[in-house]
C-alpha cells in the first residue's frame, strides 16, 4: 500500500510538471502584405526580442509561434481567426493591426476564450461594447491621439478645422476624438473629409480643403497612405496658410519616406523618438542590434510591450497557461514597464498612459511636451 501511494504522488508530480512546462501558442494575426505589411512583420519582430531577451522562453515556458496574414481584410478576419484557434489551436492571439480586423478578432478569441493582446489596432469599440476580461490592449485606443491633440489646437489659437481621414472605423473614430476635444473648448470641425481605405488618391479633396479655408486640418492615416499624403499636402502648397495635424501615426515609421514634406509636423501619439530614458534607451539599443533595418517606432514598442503583458500574466501563474482566469487577472493589474513610460490598463483592458505632443524634426518625431497626462480611454459601452 505504502508503495502505491508513493507511485501516485509520483505520477501526479510527473504529470502536474508536464502541464507546467507545456509549450506556449502564440499565433500572429498581423498583415504581412499590403499597406500594413511592414508594420506586421515590426510588430512580429519586437515581440519575439522580449522573448529572447528572456532566454527564449516566458515564465519558463517555450513559445511555439503561428502566423497568418490578415491582409488588412475584416471581411476574412473570422476565418483567419479560426485557423489559428481552431487548426494551430493557440493559447494566445496577437493581433492585429486594421481595426476592423481587430474586432472580428476580439469577437473570435471571446466566442473561444482564448486570450487576446492586441499592439496596434485601437478600434474603441474593443474597449467599449466588445470589451472582455480575456481581450488586451498594449497600444492605445483610437480616441486617445486624436482627443490629446484638441487642446493643442485651441492652445495654438485655431478656431476652426476640417478633419480627414480613410473611410473606416480607425479614421473616424481619431476625428472624432479631436472633434470631442476641440469642440469642448470652444473650436468647430466644420467639415469630415473622407477616401475609401485604401484609396490615396488625394488630389481633389485636398482641392476642396484650399476652397474652404480652415485655421488648421487633423488627419488620420497610416503606411504608405500617410507617405502619400503629406507628400501631396506638401506639394499643392497648402501648410503655409492651412497648418496640418495628426494623430503620430501621420508620421510613424513613415518619416524616411516623406522626407523633407514632413518637417515641421506636429503630432500626438503615446510614443516620441527621443524619451531619453534608460528603459527606452535599453529598448532601442536592443532592438537597432538584432533588426539593423527595422525602424524603431510605435509599432516596435507595441509589439514588444505585447510580449510583456504576456510575461507578467505568466509569471503569475507559474507559466501555467491552462489557468486562463488567474493569467488574466495578473495581466490586468499589471505594471507594464513600457519604453514609452510605465502605464497600466484600465478595467476594460486598454492603457492609461501619457499621450506625447511631437514635431518633426531631422527625420524623428522629437517630443515637444506631454499633450494629456495619464489618458484613459472613456470606454463607452463597456459592461464586464
Amino acid at each position: 500500500m505504502k508503495k502505491l501511494k508513493i507511485l501516485a504522488t509520483a505520477t501526479l508530480f510527473t504529470v502536474a510538471c508536464a502541464q507546467a512546462s507545456a509549450t506556449v501558442k502564440v499565433g500572429f494575426m498581423l498583415p504581412y502584405s499590403g499597406a500594413y505589411g511592414t508594420i506586421g512583420q515590426t510588430i512580429e519582430n519586437a515581440f519575439k526580442l522580449y522573448v529572447e531577451e528572456q532566454g527564449g522562453k516566458l515564465a519558463g515556458q517555450d513559445i511555439q509561434y503561428f502566423r497568418v496574414d490578415d491582409e488588412s481584410n475584416p471581411s476574412k478576419g473570422p476565418d483567419n481567426a479560426n485557423r489559428l484557434i481552431k487548426r494551430d489551436q493557440v493559447d494566445v492571439l496577437v493581433g492585429s493591426v486594421h481595426s476592423g480586423v481587430a474586432m472580428a478578432l476580439a469577437k473570435a478569441a471571446k466566442d473561444a476564450g482564448v486570450t487576446l493582446i492586441i499592439p496596434n489596432a485601437g478600434a474603441d469599440a474593443i474597449t467599449g461594447p466588445l470589451c472582455s476580461k480575456g481581450v488586451f490592449r498594449t497600444s492605445f485606443s483610437n480616441w486617445q491621439p486624436g482627443y490629446a491633440m484638441g487642446p493643442v489646437a485651441i492652445d495654438k489659437g485655431y478656431k476652426t478645422a476640417v478633419t480627414i481621414t480613410w473611410n473606416y472605423a480607425a479614421g473616424q473614430e481619431s476625428t472624432d476624438g479631436f472633434k470631442e476635444a476641440f469642440e469642448e473648448k470652444g473650436g468647430k470641425v466644420i467639415r469630415h473629409l473622407t477616401v475609401p481605405f485604401p484609396t490615396v488618391e488625394f488630389q481633389p479633396l485636398l482641392t476642396e480643403i484650399a476652397s474652404i479655408k480652415p485655421d488648421v486640418v487633423y488627419a488620420f492615416f497610416a503606411g504608405s497612405g500617410a507617405v502619400k499624403f503629406v507628400q501631396d499636402y506638401a506639394g499643392a502648397n497648402l501648410a503655409a496658410n492651412i497648418p496640418l495635424l495628426g494623430s503620430g501615426f501621420l508620421t510613424d515609421g513613415t518619416l524616411e519616406a516623406q522626407g523633407a514634406s514632413a518637417d515641421g509636423l506636429l503630432t500626438t501619439l503615446h510614443y516620441a523618438d527621443n524619451l531619453n530614458t534608460p528603459r527606452d534607451n535599453a529598448f532601442r539599443a536592443s532592438f537597432s542590434k538584432r533588426y539593423p533595418s527595422n525602424p524603431i517606432d510605435v509599432y516596435a514598442m507595441q509589439g514588444y510591450d505585447a510580449a510583456q503583458l504576456l510575461d507578467a500574466g505568466l509569471k503569475a501563474v507559474g507559466g501555467d497557461i491552462k489557468k486562463r482566469d488567474q493569467m488574466h487577472e495578473a495581466m490586468s493589474n499589471a505594471v507594464v514597464d513600457s519604453p514609452r513610460g510605465q502605464f497600466k490598463l484600465s478595467a476594460a483592458g486598454n492603457p492609461i498612459q501619457d499621450i506625447y505632443l511631437r514635431q518633426v524634426k531631422n527625420g524623428k518625431n522629437e517630443i515637444v511636451k506631454v499633450a494629456v497626462e495619464k489618458l484613459a480611454d472613456p470606454a463607452r459601452g463597456c459592461k464586464l
